[in-house]
């Protein structure tokens, strides 16, 4: 159990933090103080894992810049794999990107995602989060411990949120793979590069799926996390104005 002591340790911190917050709102949100310590932590959380995350995309603006030579280099060297590697990294070096450097800010957030995920699904967080209470309805209440009171509207309502911003992210997924070839963060080229553009617009609907399994605390994580990221897709991943757009106005 060493080995995860660290993990603990961030969850209980993480834990106070929300203690703190619940504190802090109780006079403005009364019984609902601590889902909104929920939201409020949660988008303190992404916000201070944004640069990762902007670095991601610059990664990727300067892979899709790219990505007219490496079709090109691809096309010369398709009979010497060694030497189109080669060419590839010299090219990728001389422009400052790397064809993997989108995946690191990902790598670097999965720790962080991982703690918040643990205190909103389990106890490890202390000061008796799962207990507390949302319209009556316990932060540790699962589809599958009944349907009673206010426990269908108020999973209802989040369920639906999640499935309308599955929606939203699917749409943009799918334009961007019509007009582009490929998804945001995905290789254009290379093996599996067609399967991955079909089955990744469909991968936000998954989020409602897990919702059906979580605990209502961690239901609210995830509608604000995903609310969060979609926010993030909209402002960060919206088209660049192009050259020849600037000069047709």
């Amino acid at each position: 159990m060493l080995a995860f002591a660290p993990l603990h340790d961030a969850v209980g911190a993480a834990g106070s933090a929300l203690s703190w917050l619940t504190t802090l709102l109780e006079p403005l949100a009364g019984g609902a103080a601590t889902a909104a310590a929920i939201v409020v932590l949660t988008v303190a959380v992404r916000l201070l894992i944004s640069p990762l995350t902007l670095a991601q995309v610059r990664g990727e603006r300067r892979r899709a810049a790219l990505a007219p030579e490496v079709r090109d280099l691809q096309r010369r060297y398709a009979h010497d794999p060694a030497r189109l590697q080669g060419e590839l990294f010299a090219l990728y070096r001389a422009n400052g990107a790397s064809p993997v450097s989108g995946c690191l800010p990902m790598l670097l957030q999965a720790p962080v995602l991982l703690v918040m995920y643990r205190l909103f699904t389990t106890a490890d967080g202390g000061a008796g989060l799962l207990a507390e209470r949302l319209a009556g309805v316990s932060l540790g209440h699962h589809l599958g411990d009944g349907l009673g009171g206010a426990v269908l509207p108020l999973f209802g309502v989040l369920l639906a949120a999640l499935l309308a911003l599955a929606w939203w992210t699917s749409r943009r997924m799918w334009r961007a793979t019509a007009a582009t070839g490929t998804v945001a963060g995905t290789p254009a080229e290379g093996p599996g590069a067609a399967v991955l553009g079909r089955l990744l617009p469909l991968l936000p609907y998954a989020t409602v799926l897990v919702a059906l399994v979580l605990p209502l605390a961690a239901v609210i994580y995830l509608v604000t996390t995903t609310a969060w990221s979609a926010l993030e897709q909209a402002v960060l991943r919206r088209p660049q104005a192009t050259p020849a757009d600037i000069d047709r106005h």
